[in-house]
C-alpha cells in the first residue's frame, strides 16, 4: 500500500479573502514519529478565523505561517503511531493550533490532548464546543463579562461558533441576550431555537446604533465583541456606564492589508467609565475540565443547543474556509477528511511507505 501525505500550503500571503491561488495541494512522503512524537491520522480540521491571521506577516499571538508550509491549525484525528508512552494507537487525540490541514501530523506528545476512550458526545463535539470554540464563550460571558441576572448582553457574529454559545451561556446566567448577525433567517435561528431575547440584521440596518437602541431599550451592560469595525461603533453609543467590553475577535479586519483606523467612538470607553478586556481561552487552562463538564451538562439537559456545519473532503478546505468571512456558515465549521470507522494504516503500511520513499531519494 503506498501511502503519501497531502498537505495543504501557503504559496503566497492573501489579500483579502484566501483562495485556492495562495493554498495550493501538495503530496509529501509520510514521516515516522522520531523521540516525543506521536504520528496522527486527521479525521476533522478546525476551520477558525485567526488561522487568517496567521497568514500574514501582521504580529500576531502566533508566528506567521512560512509560505510553502502548511497551513497551521487545530485537528482532531486518530494515533497511527506514536513515539511517547502517553499515546497508543488508536488513540484519539486534539491538537490545538499545532498540527496542519493534512492527512497526517507528526506533533510532540506535549501538545496533543487524548480524548478519553468510548466519549458519551460526539466525536466532532472535541473538536467543537469542547475546545476552545466552547471554553471560549465560556470564560468570556462568566469570568470577563461577569454577566449577572437582568444585565442586558449584546453579542456580535451571534450565530457564529462562539457567539452562539455566548449568547446561550449569557441567558443561562440571566442575562438578556440581543445578537448580531447577518441575514433574517439567521436572526429567527438564535431566537427561535437558541433562545435569544432579540436579533438584529446588521445587513439591512441603515443607522445600526439606533437599532441596537431599539432592541437594548435600557441600554448595554456587556458586549460580547466578535467583530470589531463600525459594528464595535455602533456598541460603544449604547453601552450603559461602567459596562463591559469582552474582546474575542476582529473578524471584520482579518482581510483588510490596509491600515485600519482605531474605533471612531473610542472615546466613549472614558465618557462611559468602560472596560475593554481581551483575553484567550488558554488563560484559563487550568479551569477547562470545570467549563467541559458545564458544557456538558447545559447541553444534556438541553440548555444549549450547539450547531456543527460539517464540510467532507481536504481538497473542499480553502472554499470552506472561505465562509468564515460571507457569513454563510452557522455554528462551527469544520472539514471532515475520513470517517472513524475507515481502517487507518498499519504500522506495517507506514514502514513500508517510508522505506520506498527513503530507497527513491
Amino acid at each position: 500500500m503506498a501511502l503519501f501525505n497531502r498537505q495543504l500550503c501557503l504559496e503566497s500571503r492573501p489579500m483579502g479573502v484566501p483562495s485556492e491561488d495562495n493554498i495550493r495541494l501538495r503530496c509529501t512522503s509520510l514521516c515516522r514519529p522520531g523521540p516525543g512524537q506521536v504520528l496522527i491520522q486527521n479525521l476533522y480540521l478546525s476551520m477558525d478565523p485567526a488561522i487568517r491571521g496567521w497568514m500574514s506577516e501582521k504580529p500576531s499571538y502566533m508566528a506567521p505561517i512560512e509560505l510553502g508550509e502548511p497551513v497551521r491549525g487545530s485537528t482532531l484525528g486518530r494515533v497511527v503511531e506514536s513515539a511517547h508512552p502517553d499515546f497508543q494507537i488508536g488513540d484519539i487525540a486534539f491538537g490545538l493550533a499545532c498540527n496542519a490541514w493534512e492527512d497526517f501530523s507528526l506533533t510532540p506528545a506535549e501538545q496533543l490532548v487524548r480524548i478519553p476512550a468510548n466519549p458519551p458526545f460526539p466525536l466532532s463535539y472535541y473538536l467543537s464546543i469542547f475546545s476552545p470554540v466552547g471554553l471560549t464563550p465560556y470564560f468570556g460571558v462568566l469570568d470577563i463579562a461577569k454577566a449577572k441576572p437582568g444585565d442586558t448582553m449584546l453579542i456580535s457574529a451571534a450565530a457564529g461558533a462562539v457567539g452562539s454559545l455566548a449568547g446561550q451561556i449569557a441567558r443561562i446566567a440571566g442575562c438578556r441576550t440581543v445578537g448580531l448577525v447577518g441575514s433574517d433567517e439567521k436572526c429567527s435561528w438564535i431566537v427561535d431555537e437558541l433562545g435569544f431575547d432579540g436579533a438584529i440584521n446588521y445587513r439591512s440596518c441603515t443607522d445600526l446604533t439606533s437599532a441596537i437602541a431599539e432592541a437594548c431599550p435600557e441600554g448595554v451592560d456587556s458586549y460580547f465583541d466578535n467583530v470589531g469595525g463600525e459594528v464595535l461603533d455602533a456598541a460603544l453609543l449604547n453601552m450603559n456606564n461602567f459596562g463591559r467590553i469582552v474582546f474575542c475577535g476582529a473578524i471584520a479586519q482579518y482581510n483588510n492589508e490596509d491600515a485600519v483606523p482605531g474605533p471612531f467612538n473610542y472615546w466613549q470607553i472614558l465618557a462611559r467609565s468602560l472596560t475593554v478586556r481581551g483575553y484567550m481561552a488558554p488563560e484559563f487552562e487550568g479551569r477547562f475540565a470545570e467549563a467541559r463538564e458545564a458544557l456538558g451538562r447545559w447541553m444534556s439537559e438541553g440548555r444549549l443547543v450547539f450547531a456543527e456545519e460539517v464540510v467532507d473532503g481536504l481538497e473542499n478546505t480553502v472554499e470552506a474556509f472561505s465562509r468564515l468571512f460571507s457569513g454563510a456558515n452557522k455554528g462551527k465549521l469544520m472539514v471532515k477528511l475520513r470517517d472513524i470507522s475507515e481502517p487507518p494504516p498499519t504500522i506495517d503500511q507506514i514502514r513500508e511507505a517510508v522505506a520506498q520513499e527513503l530507497s527513491h531519494a
